[in-house]
């Protein structure tokens, strides 16, 4: 397919981006709805069918799309979430018309889903936004993952939310037109999104069927220790898929340092969060991370084969104890 193909309309599309603002929410009932979230708990989508859990790919960037994708498979996973950005990715931006559909079908052929993406987008105004977003939806891709924004410490935190929220209003207006969810992922540190809360004032008036969160309890349990119920609540509306990882602080005097570890040896409240998970009626796929050695910072000593090895044990035993924190919770 010729890349103008891909942008029949895109004239049309930027021309009427100003009336974005005017055209969200996309209807009254949900604003109606999302208004009341931090007063009640709000129920999300009832989940469709079993959750797919796919694997975060950054890890496994250096391998080939079919590589990757034989991996996971063999560690039984239902899907991968490819990164399709500048940063480790599987997928580059500038190639992703070729590329994303080659990684796709590498992805199919091993049995595998291709559900979610992870991408740097942060504006529809970027060179390869509107392109990589017709080429997902259209190999039926149903959310990504949206790049970081910093707060502008001129404007000041309320400003800067008020500042980024006709970029995210043009966003969710392609986002509807093409059928996918853009999600934001709540990040620990001085990002938007890692406070949480911060997320709910850029997210209130957008429909959440076009734009919301992809929540991360490791972050929000770095952020929030005990308050991260709260982040849950106000936020089940627009969290249409979820990550999933674990970390532990290694304390000394005056400082604390996070250490990713495997699933069930840290300190996130698994059990917890899955319980709220399924009070609330969240759903969506999963992305499982793998943010610990030999994933990141391998010993330079392990060999490749070595690594392989290791990383294939490590995922299948994440894995395991990921379906069975479901399985006791009632999460399908």
């Amino acid at each position: 397919m010729k890349p103008e193909t891909l942008h029949p309309t895109r004239r049309d599309f930027l021309a009427t981006l100003a009336l974005a603002g005017a055209a969200l929410p996309l209807t009254s009932l949900a604003a109606e709805k999302t208004a009341a979230a931090a007063a009640k708990p709000a129920k999300a989508s009832a989940p469709i069918g079993p959750t797919t859990i796919h694997v975060f790919s950054k890890p496994l960037h250096t391998m080939s799309h079919t590589e990757a994708a034989k991996l996971i498979a063999s560690c039984g996973y239902g899907g991968i979430d490819y990164t399709v950005r500048k940063a480790q990715g599987h997928v580059l931006p500038e190639k992703v018309t070729e590329d994303l559909p080659r990684a796709i079908d590498a992805a199919r052929a091993a049995g595998l889903k291709v559900e979610m993406i992870t991408t740097d987008i942060t504006s529809v105004r970027e060179p390869h936004t509107e392109t990589l977003l017709r080429t997902a939806a259209k190999h039926g891709v149903k959310f990504y993952r949206l790049g970081n924004w910093n707060y502008d410490t001129k404007l000041g935190v309320l400003g800067t939310i008020e500042k980024l929220k006709p970029t995210l209003n043009e966003l969710a207006a392609l986002n509807a037109s093409l059928g996918i969810h853009g999600a934001i992922q709540n990040h620990a540190g001085t990002r938007i999104g890692g406070a949480v809360w911060d997320l709910y004032h850029l997210l209130k008036d957008i429909d959440p069927r076009a734009l919301g969160v992809q929540y991360d309890i490791r972050h929000g349990t770095v952020e929030g220790a005990q308050s991260w119920p709260l982040q849950l609540r106000v936020l089940a509306p627009w969290i249409r898929c979820t990550d999933m990882k674990d970390f532990k602080w290694t304390q000394s005097p005056g400082k604390a340092v996070i250490d990713n570890v495997p699933l069930g040896e840290g300190i996130v409240p698994h059990d917890a969060y899955f319980k709220l998970v399924k009070e609330l009626g969240i759903g969506g796929p999963i992305s499982m991370h793998l943010e610990y050695a030999p994933f990141e910072k391998p010993p330079a000593s392990l060999s490749a084969a070595d690594r392989v090895t290791q990383m294939t044990a490590l995922m299948k035993k994440d894995l395991a104890v990921l379906k069975g924190l479901m399985a006791k919770n009632g999460v399908a």
